[in-house]
């Protein structure tokens, strides 16, 4: 049985109250545990191992999907903070480009896709320039405000 919810680059699960919550499908393109430079470990297990350009999922299938992809582009290989948060590649405009597309297309109709982005390399706005989706609303967070929390609804909902 599907789950409501799918978070497709869930990562290490950080923004989780409950990072089992059954409602959810955590998805990621990578399963590792490091150990962090603070001694902590960063665990990376998600229940489908994805690439959240091309989901494995049909149509219509999730009424929340919470899309918090990779934001830094200038990162070393193997630094901590690429472990923890993800890096984009080189070709992160068109990963962006398809990963917006496909939230939508796995989104039911009247479902709501929660993006969040961080900009300290990459503004918001041209992050949301990849996508033909008017935004409903969003918020900014943080200490310098710099992480943006934007809400959109696919569009045929009743």
């Amino acid at each position: 049985m599907t789950t409501p919810v799918l978070d497709p680059c869930c990562g290490s699960r950080m923004m989780w109250f409950d990072k089992n919550d059954p409602r959810a499908t955590f998805g990621d393109i990578r399963t590792e545990t490091r150990d962090l430079c603070d001694g902590r470990v960063l665990t990376v297990d998600p229940d489908v191992v994805m690439d959240f350009r091309n989901m494995p999922f049909h149509d219509d299938t999730f009424h929340l999907v919470v899309f918090d992809p990779p934001h830094l582009e200038r990162l070393g290989k193997d630094s901590w903070t690429a472990a923890k948060y993800g890096q984009l590649l080189p070709g992160w405009r068109d990963d962006l480009r398809l990963g917006f597309a496909e939230c939508f297309r796995v989104l039911k109709p009247g479902g709501t896709l929660i993006f969040k982005w961080n900009e300290d390399q990459i503004p918001v706005s041209e992050v949301l320039a990849l996508t033909p989706e008017k935004p409903l609303f969003g918020h900014k967070s943080g200490r310098l405000s710099k992480t943006h929390w934007i809400a959109f609804i696919k569009d045929g909902g009743s």
